[in-house]
């Protein structure tokens, strides 16, 4: 009877070894034409070990990334322990992939399940052969009985000691992914140019700060006329301004959170203090922005007068985090709109 693998091909039952062979050569080849992946030893080896064990955890793995018709890529045959030869691969970005990280701890998931299950049935088995056994010696004097439950108890230890080899293991390996998730969450969660903390940080902490039930202010700043600098000065000088920008706010808003909104557009999460106290701040680094004098590094040459402006204001209870951000944000427009370089309440 014919059955379905995970990865979508039908498995006919082998007559013999030839047509065994044959079948698996044949869906190799169909795995790899669906993938567009070329017909090197390689890939050949990774279809192989896909396509022999198709309720394996790596298949299943190849299956949730192929769900929907996509197909797989370099990265994902790496991540999922693969080699793909001579061709280039960009490993760091490989490591931190969200796709290839999410498949790396199904196969871990499903690994310690097989592993447990495996355990759980010889577990059982040796059970119900000791049982009995046991029934045996109580109904009878036959020495060679309690040979047997020697026999099998050994049998049982040495099964379980090379579980347990297995089960260390793989817990070594499940501590290096958890390490490897818990980066990947805090770099997606991170700004790369300014290390701060993005947009969805910033959201997700709002929401945290709110169902705590804790007094919060938000701030909108905006870098005036940044565009001047791009354009005068070029983008990767722009980048340096964002950065140091970055940094004063860090700084003077101590333990309060800055990320960066997006362009240059930064905002602050003012938790537990109240609207005087977090302009008192923002004021802060104001000041210390406008009174540094920016220089290309370069040439020396003096970038001009670089400020910014901000709007700030008080969240009410369990407001949402769009409305406080809107209202910040028309404050900001009113501090430009008041000759920028200034800080607007309300």
């Amino acid at each position: 009877m014919s059955g379905k693998s995970a990865i979508g091909f039908e498995m006919e039952p082998a007559v013999d070894r030839g047509v065994a062979s044959r079948a698996i050569f044949d869906q190799i080849g169909v795995f790899l034409t669906a993938n567009r992946l070329g017909p090197d030893p390689a890939n050949y080896a990774f279809g192989y070990r896909v396509i022999s064990d198709p309720s394996g955890p790596l298949a299943r793995a190849v299956a949730a990334l192929t769900d929907g018709g996509v197909r797989l890529t370099k990265r994902d045959i790496v991540a999922l322990g693969g080699d793909v030869g001579n061709a280039p691969v960009d490993m760091p970005a490989m490591a931190s992939t969200g796709q290839g990280l999410v498949a790396q701890t199904q196969m871990q998931v499903e690994g310690f399940q097989d592993l447990v299950r495996m355990m759980r049935n010889e577990t059982a088995d040796f059970g119900r052969d000791l049982a009995a056994t046991a029934n045996a010696i109580r109904v009878s004097t036959d020495t060679n009985a309690v040979s047997d439950v020697m026999r099998m108890t050994s049998a049982m230890l040495n099964r379980v000691q090379s579980a347990e080899s297995q089960l260390e293991v793989a817990t070594r390996e499940a501590s290096d992914l958890r390490a490897k998730l818990e980066e990947a969450r805090d770099n997606a969660r991170r700004d790369p140019l300014t290390g701060l903390a993005n947009r969805r940080a910033f959201e997700e902490a709002y929401a945290e700060h709110v169902a705590k039930g804790t007094a919060l202010c938000v701030s909108v700043c905006d870098i005036d006329h940044f565009k001047q600098v791009n354009d005068g000065f070029g983008h990767a000088v722009g980048d340096r301004v964002l950065k140091a920008i970055a940094d004063v706010l860090a700084e003077q808003c101590g333990d309060h959170l800055v990320a960066r909104y997006g362009g240059e557009e930064f905002v602050v999460l003012f938790a537990g203090v109240d609207l005087q106290a977090a302009r008192d701040m923002l004021e802060t680094a104001r000041m210390l922005v406008a009174k540094k004098r920016y220089r290309l590094r370069e040439s020396d040459e003096p970038l001009g007068e670089v400020t910014f402006s901000s709007g700030l204001t008080a969240a009410g209870p369990a407001e949402d985090v769009g409305d406080v951000f809107v209202r910040a944000d028309r404050l900001l427009y009113a501090a430009k709109a008041d000759g920028r370089n200034c800080l607007k309440t309300g």
